[in-house]
């Protein structure tokens, strides 16, 4: 990848913190832009950096003053292109199902390899979101589907078949480039038919759509 990535990382301990930016500068085609030691430091960071926000924020849940949760929240009201990546040491399924209803892009423990640690960066970067076998399980319970507020309607219907396939190849996680050239259509086709699928389905982004296609049974959901 030849894009620079830049990352914010927010978490309490601050020697998590130092070993873990020090292993995001490793990877080479990343940066990080600033560090926090909560939310609202957080918070105040973005409304300082100017135009240049990160592209990725990495959230840990548990954090004084404004924990990851809320902090997420606010972020994504005012900052919604940011993508959310929680790094947690909680995967408990309903610690993922709050944080995904937040509108989180990602969701992986802390005790994960770095290997998958720069995959989730990656693909989160590439495609809006990375959900590893912890949330698809967590997906596939149905717990989430059922408190997850998409709106109500015939998807069989709803979605056009188009729609529906450009819909599973996002699940397969391929980019807007890798479905224009599957499909052989034009980037700006793909970007409309996503943005159709946002507005019919009510999600907050990408990963959204992930869920409204577990929910539907849209995508096959073995695991």
């Amino acid at each position: 990848m030849n894009k620079l990535i830049r990352i914010a990382v927010t978490d309490d301990q601050v020697m998590f913190r130092e070993c873990l930016v020090n292993n995001i500068k490793s990877f080479g085609n990343m940066e990080v832009m600033f560090e926090a030691g909560n939310g609202l430091e957080l918070l105040n960071a973005m409304n300082e950096c100017g135009s240049i926000k990160p592209d990725i924020v990495l959230m840990d849940l548990n954090m004084p003053e404004m924990n990851g949760m809320e902090a997420t929240r606010k972020l994504k009201i005012a900052f919604p292109d940011v993508r959310v990546i929680v790094l947690s040491v909680h995967g408990e399924e309903k610690h993922v199902s709050r944080m995904i209803q937040q509108g989180v892009n990602g969701y992986i423990a802390k005790n994960s390899e770095l290997s998958e640690l720069k995959n989730a960066i990656e693909t989160t970067y590439n495609n809006g979101f990375y959900f590893n076998e912890m949330v698809l399980k967590t997906l596939q319970s149905g717990k989430l589907l059922n408190k997850t507020n998409l709106r109500g309607f015939d998807a069989g219907s709803s979605l056009t078949q188009r729609e529906k396939e450009i819909l599973g190849l996002i699940c397969e996680e391929l980019t807007t480039a890798e479905i224009a050239d599957k499909l052989s259509i034009s980037l700006r086709t793909v970007d409309g038919h996503r943005n159709n699928l946002l507005v019919k389905t009510g999600a907050k982004n990408v990963a959204g759509l992930v869920v409204f296609a577990f929910k539907h049974k849209i995508i096959d959901t073995d695991i």
